[in-house]
């Protein structure tokens, strides 16, 4: 069985659903509820309360299961700033080092963590970004900023404990479950059209464009590809981007949102602020076989109609 923390959250229930189609069981990890949510239902998983930073409960999950690969997506609020940071930083740190500690005893082979396309940010490169290349060791923004200090620290672990770690690095995923992003306008365009109401973009960190694009990945095949991951025989590669290999657009995304809603009304100023750059995914497709399942259309018209059929998110 795959443990897969953070398992009913946003990525962590597509990933637990890609794992059961392809005929691995899933214990979902989650830090509130033992139940297994709603939306998993339907799959013949377990549930477990617990908390990584809680050293004994990873522990006692171990006992009641034989877990053979873990998927680490659970993570604690970035750290930001004088207030609670401190405690923030600790849980990252701990629950990443239990995760490391139950991994090994248990005797796991594979450990998939999940990092951000964010650590590529201040890169100076044309073409697809790839995993070869060097990051900087600083970053504006609390969340690249503990994902690289995980990425790092994972790779400290793999040699000191034997137990295969393999970052995540993680593109702009958007669909079913997902929330409305500081860093890219989508979810927020998608909201708008399903429910007919005005477009608000004040949850964005910076006012969007027509031209700013980004490697969109629909949630489904970010799901599948982590699962495709966590799987592989065997890796070449300590590193991948888990994306869709090509850069979409927000007038792309319009577009395809108004052959499912015609009459959205989703105004964007012209130009592009930020053109954005694709990931480049030859390790994952060489190591994996992955391909996208999603075009933007496809995506859109399949968001859309989750949220219309009674969903919140």
């Amino acid at each position: 069985m795959i443990l897969v923390t953070g398992g009913s959250g946003f990525i962590g229930s597509h990933t637990v659903r890609a794992l059961h189609g392809l005929g691995e069981p899933s214990v979902v990890m989650q830090r509130r509820s033992g139940q297994v949510p709603p939306h998993l239902a339907d799959l013949p998983v377990v549930a477990e309360q617990a908390d990584v930073a809680d050293l004994s409960a990873l522990r006692a999950i171990g006992e009641r299961y034989e877990i053979t690969g873990i998927v680490h997506l659970a993570g604690y609020p970035a750290p930001r700033g004088a207030v609670g940071g401190i405690e923030a930083t600790q849980g990252l740190l701990d629950g990443l080092l239990n995760i490391a500690r139950v991994a090994e005893e248990w005797g796991v082979r594979r450990v998939s963590l999940a990092s951000t396309l964010g650590v590529y940010g201040g890169v100076q490169h044309s073409g697809p970004l790839t995993e070869d290349l060097p990051v900087l060791l600083s970053a504006p923004h609390p969340i690249p900023r503990s994902k690289k200090i995980a990425e790092l620290l994972g790779e400290q672990l793999a040699e000191a404990t034997g137990t295969e770690f393999v970052s995540l690095r993680i593109s702009g995923t958007w669909g079913p479950l997902g929330h409305e992003d500081p860093f890219f306008a989508a979810p927020a365009l998608i909201h708008a059209a399903a429910s007919g109401k005005p477009l608000d973009l004040a949850a964005l960190l910076i006012p969007p464009h027509l031209g700013d694009g980004l490697d969109l990945c629909y949630v489904e095949d970010t799901g599948r590809a982590i699962a495709l991951i966590q799987l592989a025989d065997r890796l070449q590669h300590r590193t991948y981007n888990i994306a869709s290999g090509r850069v979409t657009t927000n007038a792309e995304v319009i577009a395809a949102i108004r052959e499912a809603v015609p009459e959205a009304e989703l105004g964007l100023p012209a130009g592009a602020g930020r053109p954005g750059a694709a990931l480049d995914i030859t390790r994952l497709r060489q190591d994996t076989g992955f391909e996208p399942e999603y075009d933007t259309v496809r995506a859109a018209a399949g968001y859309i109609a989750w949220l219309r059929a009674g969903n919140e998110r």
